[in-house]
């Protein structure tokens, strides 16, 4: 996402390179080129024309510092305004009363089925809910039964009645249950429609007055970029939502509505999904999401998702097991694992800075691990713990049972030889690229 909108923005930036201050002629420029980036991206014309006036007024409004060039303060004044289109800063679903009520309204297809799955999983694995799913979509069984398996998939019942249509009825229903089971939060799947109409409205309206959620969540397709925008429009002067969830952001979406909502609803951004992995949804940040726009990647993020697969007890493990040269091939599947759980891997890249202008072109499957465990599953237990026992016959062996050639078998230990030995020096506190022991960086 916005790998066109980050080229164009540097572009327009290059415009002010070399300039030794800003001035009214290059600003203008560059914000021209600025505003027609932004309009490929499908986000408003007003807000567009807006953003860069605004940008403008700030940046001949400079003192330039010396150690600062006009390009790269060109580039933090549009970094801060469209954190600021975006909202600001994240802000956090309510979840008062008990239980807490969370509606789920959008149109059909946007993904509201699967983010409410999303939705109990992130809220049940990190502020400890005990949420209820209620199958409020009566007009496509399919639905139904896809909230049943998700619900299946994390654990966390959904509410359903066999032949009862009245989605008011059933959400009432859902909420006396839980809070008669003790779920003290409640999230409500509701019917979509291909278009917005007035039956689905006031459909959604009697159930939003029947249960008086804490929260309304309008999910919405990113990838539909300015329709988007007027769906939200709509949906908020009948709902009044409360806030805006982005889907499929992971797709060949030029991020326009991304970067328009805010601004037209007023309504802030609070989450996005950005795959179809029940641990794909993210809390949205303006300022990293400014900062991914701009080239500059998510380090930040990146740590926190790291952060949730550290396990301290078994890195100590690792360490111990590093120190005396012990480190495995059940350890390094360990390691791919705890990668794996961090989410695509394209996307746990491009929040490196950097690394998404070198990786537009390249493809990285999400299984682009499956050689590596194929050969290693491959194995023995006793190879696995003991690598040295790989002799040109079992080598042989394990080429034939993973499916790869024993070229790839091989290349495959080599690179395991090399990172034990780089691990046991860093483990052991010594200097890597020590001449006396032959290695290099």
């Amino acid at each position: 996402m916005f790998e066109n909108l980050s080229e164009k923005l540097e572009r327009s930036f290059k415009i002010l390179k070399g300039h030794g201050k800003i001035t009214e002629i290059n600003v203008a420029e560059s914000l021209k080129e600025v505003r027609r980036a932004l309009l490929d991206a499908d986000v408003n014309f007003k807000i567009a024309k807006n953003f860069t006036d605004t940008v403008k007024q700030k940046a001949l409004g400079q003192n330039v510092l010396t150690t600062i060039n006009p390009g790269q303060m060109m580039v933090k004044i549009v970094h801060d305004e469209l954190a600021e289109l975006m909202g600001s800063s994240a802000v956090e679903v309510n979840l008062a009363g008990n239980p807490s009520v969370i509606l789920i309204a959008g149109l059909q297809g946007s993904g509201k089925t699967t983010f409410t799955g999303k939705l109990a999983k992130y809220l049940k694995e990190k502020k400890g809910r005990n949420p209820l799913l209620v199958a409020g979509d009566v007009y496509r069984p399919a639905a139904i039964e896809q909230l049943k398996i998700l619900g299946e998939q994390i654990n966390i019942p959904v509410y359903t009645e066999d032949g009862n249509l009245d989605p008011v009825a059933i959400a009432k229903a859902a909420v006396a249950q839980a809070k008669r089971m003790g779920n003290n939060l409640v999230i409500v799947d509701t019917a979509g429609r291909l278009a917005v109409d007035e039956q689905m409205m006031n459909e959604i309206a009697a159930i939003k007055k029947a249960i008086t959620p804490q929260e309304i969540l309008f999910v919405v397709d990113s990838m539909t970029g300015q329709d988007a925008v007027n769906t939200a429009r709509e949906f908020n002067d009948r709902l009044d939502f409360d806030g805006v969830v982005l889907t499929k952001l992971d797709g060949d979406t030029r991020g326009g509505a991304a970067l328009s909502i805010r601004a037209v609803v007023n309504k802030p951004i609070k989450f996005v999904g950005t795959g179809e992995k029940m641990d794909a949804l993210d809390v949205f940040h303006p300022s990293r999401m400014a900062d991914r726009i701009l080239g500059m990647g998510d380090i930040v993020s990146l740590v926190e998702k790291a952060q949730e697969q550290f396990d301290v007890e078994e890195a100590q493990r690792l360490q111990r097991k590093l120190a005396k040269d012990q480190f495995n091939f059940n350890d390094f599947l360990k390691q791919i694992n705890q990668v794996k759980k961090m989410g695509n891997l394209k996307d746990l890249a491009g929040m490196i800075p950097g690394m998404g202008k070198v990786l537009k072109d390249v493809e990285i499957e999400d299984d682009a691990f499956k050689h590596i465990e194929a050969i290693i599953y491959s194995m023995t237990h006793n190879e696995r713990e003991d690598p040295s026992l790989l002799n040109g016959s079992r080598r042989k062996r394990i080429a034939e049972g993973s499916g790869t050639s024993i070229q790839e078998v091989n290349r495959l230990l080599k690179q395991f030889t090399e990172t034990r030995k780089m691990m046991k020096l860093v483990a052991s506190g010594k200097r890597i690229g020590n001449p006396g022991r032959g290695f290099r960086h």
